[in-house]
């Protein structure tokens, strides 16, 4: 017997209509929707929420599972562990608005090596920040007694980034322009904002210069995972579980095809470091941000 057309259900059309490929499947559908990475299985109320799980495509912003009827509270705190919203036939008609709300225009762009950041930099420029942060200043801000100061700078492989920033509610959010700087000696990610530092031909201050512990390829695997990480959102998913209301909260992270790195750029930031009695403090030079040692790190 030949399979129905998963787009002949009127469930089915009204997905198609709104940008989801549909795809049938034994005992279900799939509806996926690539534009905002929205997913949705159609199945009946014998299927398990973890049998359904493996369905769902790989960096899911949202998905849910449509029952033709009610699968009963087992399935539903099966899914909620695994962070599946449960759609019946009681709660459909409120779920569609946002099922079938139109994905937002404008993406982070394609992959793109030429996306400018502020420091246009050939290879005999230039490449260390302007300290902010003085020796007396430093002295001040550390609160470290008996200590001996030295100014190190510190490598950086930084980058500007785009990336398209999740929403609580499950559409594309707006997209966001960054910088992504990686400590290349301790693998220390930061996210920099645009036109925030000033790169100087040289320091006056006596310093030491610290050389790269990691290559550039490292440097771009450990900044797609800390930008999903810094711009992942939080979301709370709410039931009605007889009398009593429940509310999963999870954490939402932009998929990897909505981050865009350009090149990266080998800077040198300028650290203090203090050393005495009650160990080490280092201090960021520009910001005077504490990287480490007693107290909290920022």
């Amino acid at each position: 017997m030949a399979r129905a057309s998963p787009s002949s259900s009127p469930l089915g059309r009204l997905l198609s209509a709104a940008g989801y490929r549909l795809d049938a499947r034994e005992g279900g559908t799939v509806a996926v929707r690539a534009r905002d990475h929205r997913a949705v299985v159609i199945a009946t109320a014998d299927r398990r929420p973890a049998e359904l799980e493996a369905w769902f495509p790989a960096g899911s912003v949202r998905r849910a599972v449509v029952y033709d009827d009610d699968p009963g509270p087992d399935a539903r705190a099966e899914a909620a562990e695994r962070g599946i919203e449960v759609i019946d036939p009681s709660t459909l008609g409120p779920a569609l608005g946002e099922i079938l709300l139109p994905p937002a225009e404008g993406d982070p762009g394609p992959d793109d090596d030429t996306l400018e950041g502020p420091f246009p930099l050939s290879p005999g420029d230039a490449r260390t920040i302007r300290p902010r942060i003085g020796r007396e200043e430093a002295q001040s801000i550390a609160g470290v007694d008996g200590s001996r100061f030295t100014l190190r700078l510190v490598p950086y492989f930084v980058a500007p980034y785009r990336v398209r920033s999740p929403s609580p509610h499950g559409e594309a959010g707006p997209v966001l322009r960054r910088l992504i700087a990686i400590n290349a000696t301790s693998r220390r990610p930061e996210v920099w904002e645009e036109a925030d530092r000033e790169i100087v031909p040289e320091i006056a201050e006596p310093h030491q210069r610290l050389e790269p512990q990691l290559s550039e390829a490292q440097a771009r695997s450990i900044a797609v995972d800390a930008i999903r990480r810094f711009h992942a959102v939080r979301v709370d998913h709410t039931e009605q579980h007889g009398g009593a209301l429940v509310i999963e909260t999870r954490r939402v992270s932009p998929p990897p095809s909505d981050v865009r790195l350009g090149a990266f750029t080998l800077l040198y930031v300028p650290h203090w470091y203090a050393e005495g009695r009650e160990g080490r403090v280092v201090l960021d030079a520009v910001t005077g941000h504490r990287i480490a040692g007693p107290g909290p790190a920022e």
